[in-house]
C-alpha cells in the first residue's frame, strides 16, 4: 500500500536529448495523493517534452520516472508504451484537441474505457454473452463519466458539434474513463473564454475532491494556475528554476524574470 507521504509520481533527474539539443536537463518533480500540481514556463521550456516522457511518447535519455499508485507497488515506468502507461493509471489530454470528431460524445468516452475491458478480438467479432454484458457496462460507466463532467445532455451529439469549451471537457471525460490515479492536463484552458476557464477551474477541483485523483497540469493562464495549484514547478530552457506554493512562485525573482512578468495579478 502506498505511504500517504510518498509521492504517487516521483521524477528524478529527468533528461531528454534530441540530437545535440538538451530539451530537458536534470528535472525533478513530484506529485502527492489528491494534489494539484502545475508545471509552468515560457514557450519552448520543455513542458510538453516532460509530459511526453512521463506518458511514454518519448523515452527519456536519463533519469527515473517512478509511480506509486494507491494500493499498488512502486514501479519505474521509463520507456514503456503509452497504452501501458494508461493501463497503469496515468491519463492525459493534449494541447490540441484530439477527439474522434465524427463519433458521438458517448462513443468518445467508451473508447477511453477500452483499456479497462477484458474482451479480446474474438469477443468483439463473435459477441458472446460475456462481451454483450461487458458492452452494457461500458455504456453505463461511460454515461456516468459524462454526468460527472456535466456533458450528459450531449450524449448522442457528434463531438465536432460541441462548443469548444465542451470539447475540452469531453477530452477530460475520456481521460477519466480510463480510471486514472493521476490526470495530466496539457494546457486545458487554451482557447477558452473567461467563463469557460472559471468552469474548468471548478471541474478540476471537483475531480480532485470527488474522484480522489491527483492532477498535474501545464498551463499558461496564470490566474488559473494560482487559483488551482497546491504547488508549482517552473522550468526554463529545460531546467527546473523554481518550486513552491503559488505565493512563493509569484514572488520568486527568478520566475518573474523568466516568465511571469508583471501581469501575474491580471
Amino acid at each position: 500500500m502506498t505511504d500517504s507521504n510518498q509521492p504517487i509520481l516521483d521524477v528524478k533527474g529527468l533528461g531528454m536529448n534530441f540530437g545535440g539539443l538538451r530539451a530537458l536537463d536534470n528535472v525533478d518533480l513530484d506529485v502527492r495523493q489528491q494534489e494539484i500540481v502545475a508545471l509552468i514556463g515560457p514557450n519552448g521550456a520543455g513542458k510538453t517534452t516532460f509530459f511526453n516522457c512521463i506518458t511514454g511518447l518519448y523515452e527519456p535519455t536519463d533519469g527515473d520516472i517512478i509511480i506509486s499508485p494507491p494500493d499498488r507497488k512502486r514501479e519505474r515506468i521509463n520507456g514503456i508504451k503509452p497504452n501501458s502507461v494508461t493501463k497503469k493509471g496515468l491519463a492525459r489530454t493534449f494541447q490540441n484537441i484530439r477527439l474522434f470528431q465524427n463519433m458521438t460524445v458517448l462513443e468518445n468516452v467508451m473508447i477511453g474505457r477500452h483499456c479497462r475491458t477484458s474482451s479480446g478480438v474474438a469477443g468483439a467479432i463473435f459477441k458472446g454473452p460475456a462481451t454483450r454484458k461487458e458492452e452494457k457496462h461500458i455504456v453505463r460507466d461511460s454515461y456516468a463519466v459524462l454526468e460527472k463532467v456535466g456533458l450528459e445532455k450531449f450524449v448522442n451529439e457528434f463531438a465536432k458539434n460541441l462548443p469548444y469549451g465542451e470539447q475540452r471537457r469531453l477530452e477530460i471525460a475520456r481521460a477519466l474513463a480510463t480510471e486514472p490515479f493521476l490526470l495530466l492536463l496539457d494546457e486545458p484552458a487554451a482557447g477558452m473564454n473567461p467563463q469557460e476557464t472559471i468552469e474548468l477551474d471548478d471541474l478540476i477541483k471537483q475531480i480532485r475532491d470527488e474522484e480522489h485523483i491527483s492532477i498535474l497540469l501545464i498551463e499558461h493562464d496564470m490566474k488559473l494556475v494560482m487559483s488551482l495549484s497546491d504547488r508549482i514547478f517552473v522550468v526554463d530552457y529545460g531546467r527546473r528554476i523554481a518550486h513552491g506554493t503559488p505565493f512563493e512562485i509569484k514572488n520568486n525573482p527568478a520566475v518573474i524574470k523568466a516568465y511571469l512578468g508583471e501581469d501575474v495579478d491580471a
